[in-house]
């Protein structure tokens, strides 16, 4: 038997049995993938736990798919989608903060996802381009910075994760793989670009950190999001601009680049001291 003629090569397996087998494996990637960030998130404090929970831990493995299947067109399409939706995503962060200051879990991830909705079907309703996007972030994001400002910065208890908790976050965002790449050719590139930044990872630190820390501590976490958010903002600019000029990987990996720097960025000067007032 010839090398890649066994029985799993593609050439041996039906077109529908690939596909599942492929799938179930870009789902357990993405899911580990995220697992992996909110723990860190979780511990390493509201600061750091912003940042992280808003680099491209569910967004990139799913464009990195959907990479595979599509031409540079459809990503730096789908890359317009992700921008627009991240106003909403900060609206979400912001709704979540402020109710869970005094509010349930289940009152304020609601009430967030009832802002999310709202934001999400004006913004599917409107043809986007690149500039009413980037126009629509810088104004949403810089109210929503300053929104929260005052919740971003409260001492975490003590916290350790459980197996129930990875498997809700591990079943949510292969959930959201699944739809994405599975439906992406009849989503097109504005539905899959907006179902890949779902707030899957905003939306798990919330579920599990909420019953066991409390609102504030969990609202802190997701008061810092916005900042994160203004990164996301530039690794969707950057992946717009570049798909189509130098192709998929390389706007992927640039894209990736400019999140990654802005977090690192942002954590940088939240260790650096306070000046002393004078």
């Amino acid at each position: 038997m010839g090398r890649g003629e066994g029985p799993w090569s593609p050439a041996k397996m039906s077109p529908d049995l690939y596909f599942a087998l492929t799938l179930i494996v870009k789902m357990a990637v993405t899911a580990a993938f995220v697992v992996a960030a909110t723990v860190t998130a979780e511990r390493a404090g509201p600061v750091i736990g912003g940042m992280v929970a808003t680099l491209p831990i569910g967004a990139g493995p799913v464009y990195v798919f959907l990479a595979m299947d599509h031409d540079p067109h459809f990503i730096a399409r789908s890359a317009i989608a992700s921008l627009s939706i991240n106003a909403a995503n900060a609206a979400l962060a912001v709704v979540y903060s402020q109710l869970a200051q005094k509010r349930p879990l289940a009152v304020s991830l609601s009430g967030a996802f009832v802002a999310w909705l709202a934001f999400a079907l004006i913004i599917r309703a409107v043809e986007w381009n690149f500039m009413m996007a980037a126009a629509l972030n810088a104004i949403v994001l810089s109210l929503c910075v300053w929104n929260v400002s005052a919740l971003r910065h409260v001492r975490m208890p003590a916290f350790h994760a459980r197996w129930p908790d990875f498997l809700l976050r591990a079943a949510m965002v292969s959930v959201l793989v699944g739809i994405v790449v599975t439906f992406s050719f009849q989503l097109g590139p504005s539905g899959s670009g907006l179902l890949a930044v779902f707030p899957v990872v905003l939306t798990s630190i919330a579920l599990v950190m909420h019953p066991r820390m409390g609102g504030k501590a969990s609202g802190a976490v997701l008061a810092n999001a916005p900042i994160g958010l203004v990164g996301f903002a530039f690794a969707c600019t950057m992946l717009h601009f570049t798909a189509e000029p130098f192709g998929n990987a390389i706007g992927l990996a640039l894209a990736l680049a400019m999140s990654l720097g802005w977090s690192v960025l942002m954590m940088l000067l939240h260790r650096l001291p306070a000046p002393e007032l004078t």
